[in-house]
């Protein structure tokens, strides 16, 4: 009989040496751009490179100012959704940035970095901190919460690779904590299935950074742990690449026909239908809707 431990979430994930490694794959992209590859579209519709880098740069600032200074400036207005909250200060800051230059920028990159990996390294990974929104509404441990920054992070990253030509990111090294990450989203997308307790959910991502990752519904909902399922006739189980998997969870243009679906089709639809970043979308809004990846 095999015995497996389950939680919420799943087991941790360390990505606290990561930080450095991906923001120094990110200088060294774009340490060589010309004038046209700063100003080329991205996939994030209206912004450019120079508009991704200063989105990146505004992430790890703001970051600093509200966890390590206490800051907090900002809020919804009334009435405002928090997606549409976070597009509306994400855009003011890019259009703000637009007035630096590309070294501005850089040097800024630079400097911010280090700051946030020595915040993070203080930080009591297994405590409960802020909700994560796309894993649930409940505080989520703060190792879940660290590990989604580096997953925005790295996804800017490689939306700045694809529109200047650069090859991706896609060392096991790298992607593999952004898959494993972005599975987390999997009991929350789960909720609203109803299966009696016992039941599995499979999702498998091949190649490089992949893995077997199964949900597994009990009195309190539904569960995670990276292990393939037990059962041999799970609720439903989807198998996609390390590729396809990482663009189908941040709306990211992906290729269907490279997933594999079976069992309940409502629940399939559902794993299929899985985000791993914050959309402006509401709750039964089509994915063509969300922007994509400006989170």
């Amino acid at each position: 009989m095999v015995t497996m431990s389950f939680t919420r979430w799943g087991p941790p994930i360390d990505v606290l040496p990561l930080f450095a490694r991906e923001e120094q794959a990110l200088l060294d992209v774009l340490t060589g751009l010309d004038a046209d590859q700063w100003a080329a579209p991205t996939v994030c519709t209206g912004w450019t490179v120079h508009d991704l880098a200063a989105h990146i740069l505004g992430d790890k600032l703001g970051r600093l100012s509200r966890d390590r200074d206490d800051y907090r400036t900002t809020a919804p207005r009334e009435g405002e959704r928090f997606g549409d909250f976070i597009d509306r200060i994400n855009d003011e800051w890019v259009v703000a940035c637009r007035r630096l230059s590309p070294e501005v920028l850089f040097a800024m990159l630079v400097d911010s970095t280090s700051q946030i990996a020595e915040m993070f390294g203080r930080a009591d990974l297994d405590a409960l901190g802020d909700p994560v929104s796309w894993a649930g509404d409940e505080p989520a441990p703060v190792w879940l919460d660290v590990a989604r920054e580096y997953t925005e992070f790295w996804v800017h990253q490689q939306q700045i690779r694809e529109a200047v030509g650069a090859r991706p990111l896609d060392d096991p090294d790298f992607r593999g904590p952004v898959v494993d990450t972005f599975m987390r989203a999997l009991p929350h997308t789960l909720r609203d299935v109803d299966a009696r307790v016992g039941r599995q959910v499979a999702y498998t991502v091949t190649g490089q950074g992949g893995g077997k990752w199964t949900a597994r519904r009990t009195a309190d909902g539904w569960e995670l742990d990276r292990v393939a399922p037990t059962s041999r006739a799970p609720l439903a189980s989807v198998t996609t690449d390390a590729d396809t998997f990482w663009r189908l969870c941040t709306r990211n243009p992906a290729d269907r026909a490279r997933v594999t679906a079976e069992g309940d089709e409502n629940v399939c639809a559902a794993l299929l239908g899985m985000t791993s970043i914050i959309t402006s979308a509401s709750v039964g809004e089509p994915a063509s809707a969300i922007d994509v990846g400006r989170v």
